[in-house]
Order: C-alpha cells, then sequence, then structure tokens
C-alpha cells in the first residue's frame, strides 16, 4: 500500500450523495471499499458531522477504517461532532479532533478530497 503524503480526504456524511440514505450508506460503504482496495491511500480522512458515525461503534466499516489506519493512514474525527451527537465515549477508531486541527491539515495538504 502507497500513502499520498499530498492528499486529505474529509468525509462530511455519513452517506454519500443526497436521496436515500440506505442508498447513500451503500456507496459509502463501497467508495471507503474501493478506496482501500487502490492502493492508494491518502495521508489522512478527516470524518465532520454525520461522517462520525463511521468511526464510532457500530459502523458498519469500522474494521475497513482500522485497516487504513495500520496501514499508516491518519483517522481524525470531529470532537464537536462527537460530542453534539453523543458518541465521544463510542469512537473506535482514529483520535478526535478539532477545527484548528482540520483547518491546519487542509492548509498542509495539496490535494483535499470529499467524496
Amino acid at each position: 500500500m502507497a500513502i499520498d503524503k499530498d492528499v486529505l480526504i474529509i468525509i462530511k456524511s455519513s452517506g454519500l450523495g443526497e436521496g436515500e440514505p440506505d442508498l447513500g450508506e451503500k456507496l459509502m460503504k463501497a467508495y471507503l471499499k474501493m478506496l482501500f482496495e487502490s492502493g492508494e491511500l491518502p495521508d489522512e480522512i478527516i470524518f465532520m458531522n454525520s461522517g462520525i458515525f463511521l468511526t464510532t461503534e457500530g459502523s458498519d466499516v469500522l474494521d475497513l477504517i482500522l485497516d487504513m489506519e495500520e496501514e499508516g493512514v491518519k483517522i481524525a474525527s470531529c470532537g464537536t461532532c462527537l460530542d453534539y451527537y453523543g458518541r465521544k465515549e463510542k469512537l473506535r477508531v482514529g483520535s478526535p479532533g478539532n477545527m484548528r486541527d482540520t483547518v491546519a491539515s487542509m492548509g498542509s495538504h495539496q490535494k483535499v478530497l470529499t467524496p
């Protein structure tokens, strides 16, 4: 696996796209799976808003995100979002971050992507 130090991905939702929530969750799961299988991983992934549900207890993609972390991807979840949804104690992968960290990460990567 290769880590692209120039790439930051920001996941803003537990689903991908707009419309049916179940479809969005399936699409997000497929996106994360294909990202991992591509062999080209980003330097960091930041999960924000309802995206934090992907890094907390009960997530269908928790093992996949743990695999990415084991490969060297930095994983962060918005601390304010974890507090808002009452999920701080349920964080299972990565670490809580804050907006200062997010802004710094956005400024230090050449490519900032959102699926």
